[in-house]
């Protein structure tokens, strides 16, 4: 027993000899400033002469800020915490490293605010890593061409506004409008195929992000989803924060060459957030009262979205960011900002929605200045010509509302583009399979449903997403068709057998269309 302590004893020395040799003597300094002034979520501080652009500071005994603005006399601190406990003369201690969040699979599933912190009672987020939120964009010799389709499930965009991955298409529209539900559609349609989701939610109401969430959970798609909140009553530091922790957390799965699809609802509270802190700081306003760095704050971060070459991962971001306009006016500062950015825009119209027409999409203001390089060729088989078609329908519908006397050839071709509006209509949270559209498509487009009422258009498209389901090997074959393929020749016999019992309707209709459309109101 003895000789064990005098083991025990020798071993706990020869630990102290080194460490008393390893010890470096000498004062510790630190860098303490202390708060001037505190006014609605910007703290002004003295004494941090050494401070970093963006870099995280301790405010008080629980308070968080980042300092945005470096001045001789004094720093200006947006507080990323509530201010309630703060006070003039607390003290400020700088941590020596920039705003960063957790990154990590941990994160699937889970909802927290732009700090990393849980908000869904689900515990602590078990993450081994963190990343800077702000960070540069991949340099352009990264990038690879889009090529490879983003499928949202609409019939309205996949077809004729299609998206890629990798690129930045924006929604934009009045309130209202179902900008939110597009968005949720498109992360509902990526279950199974192994794209990871982030939806960030900035300057929004407690009910509508629940209902978001309640939404993805009832479709299954909460499980390969990131929600990042910042909510309307959060400091405007915390909603400035927001999309840019978001964009951090979707690089973390496209650097492991996944594709990742993001969403930004939206970006109008956003600059509104960064103006609000802007003109705390009493930085000078430009339009609208904005600063003139608002173009900057948001290209940086769509910047961000792109799709990598193979060398560089071979991932991608896809982003839709989300904007509000006010009385359809695009030619706003935030809405012409942003449709100069990104790489189209899904015009959402009121009057659509008031009619009924959902997704309320207006075609004609709609573009996609990538996703046309990335879609199937089956698409551009069957919807080719389609936007063009149905815009002169639009024409041709105005035109029959002043009692003018149609010809036989016109009022076919009324009656063939309100078949084909109908087509394009769709029910929220039911995203489409790439087979039932296109087959749907082909169907309006070759004139088997030119013989249906519109009252049975309903029964049509089910009866042809039946025909695609029940068909062994049609979806797969649908999707891998060229526009000279033999399924075509196929497909169209199937659907004109699968329509035949609903044609007959169509012609009786016609005349009481005209008469009871509720666009003709």
């Amino acid at each position: 027993m003895p000789d064990e302590l005098n083991r025990v004893v020798d071993e706990t020395a020869a630990l102290l000899d080194r460490a008393i040799d390893g010890f470096a003597g000498g004062p510790v300094t630190e860098e303490v400033g202390r708060v001037v002034s505190l006014q609605q979520g910007i703290v002004r501080a003295e004494g941090l002469s050494g401070v970093k652009s963006e870099e995280l500071v301790e405010v008080g005994r629980d308070g968080l800020g980042m300092a945005l603005d470096l001045l001789p006399e004094a720093v200006g601190i947006v507080l990323l915490t509530p201010a309630a406990g703060i006070r003039c003369g607390d003290e400020i201690r700088r941590t020596g490293r920039v705003v960063d969040v957790p990154v990590g699979e941990a994160l699937l599933g889970r909802i927290v605010d732009p700090l990393g912190r849980p908000l869904d009672n689900g515990g602590p987020v078990a993450t081994e890593r963190r990343e800077p939120a702000q960070r540069e964009a991949p340099p352009i010799i990264d990038r690879a061409p889009v090529e490879t389709p983003m499928q949202t499930g609409i019939a309205a965009i996949d077809a004729l506004i299609p998206i890629g991955r990798g690129q930045r298409e924006l929604i934009l529209g009045d309130r209202q409008t179902g900008k939110t539900g597009i968005a949720v559609d498109a992360i509902i349609n990526q279950r199974d195929k192994g794209i990871p989701c982030v939806y960030c939610a900035i300057g929004q109401r407690s009910s509508s992000v629940a209902k978001v969430v309640a939404e993805l959970r009832r479709h299954q798609a909460l499980a390969y989803t990131v929600i990042v909140v910042a909510e309307g009553n959060d400091p405007p530091g915390l909603q400035f924060l927001a999309p840019y922790a978001a964009t951090t957390m979707a690089e973390f799965f496209m650097a492991r060459g996944s594709d990742v699809l993001i969403v930004y609802d939206d970006l109008t509270r956003h600059a509104q957030s960064y103006r609000q802190i802007s003109l705390l700081l009493r930085r000078p306003p430009g339009r609208e009262a904005f600063p003139g760095d608002i173009f900057y704050i948001h290209s940086r971060l769509l910047e961000r979205a792109t799709r990598l070459h193979p060398e560089a991962g071979g991932g991608s971001i896809t982003a839709l960011p989300v904007i509000e306009t006010e009385a359809q006016n695009l030619s706003a500062y935030i809405p012409t900002n942003l449709i100069s950015i990104t790489d189209g825009q899904i015009y959402l119209s009121p009057e659509l929605f008031q009619k009924g027409m959902m997704p309320a999409v207006e075609i004609a203001k709609s573009v996609s200045r990538v996703g046309g390089k990335a879609q199937l060729a089956a698409y551009r088989k069957v919807a080719g010509a389609l936007r063009l078609a149905y815009a002169q329908f639009q024409e041709l519908e105005i035109f029959s509302r002043f009692g003018t006397r149609l010809d036989a050839k016109t009022k076919a071709a009324i009656e063939h583009g309100r078949r084909v509006r109908e087509v394009l209509k769709q029910e929220q949270f039911r995203p489409l399979a790439v087979g039932e559209q296109i087959a749907m498509l082909l169907a309006v487009n070759e004139g088997f449903c030119d013989g249906v009422a519109l009252a049975e258009m309903r029964a049509a498209r089910a009866a042809v997403a039946n025909l695609v389901a029940v068909t062994p090997g049609l979806e797969g074959e649908i999707r891998a068709a060229t526009a000279d393929a033999p399924v075509w020749a196929r497909l169209t016999e199937l659907l004109g057998r699968c329509l035949a019992e609903l044609q007959g309707g169509g012609d009786a209709d016609a005349g009481r269309a005209a008469e009871t459309d509720p666009h003709r109101q």
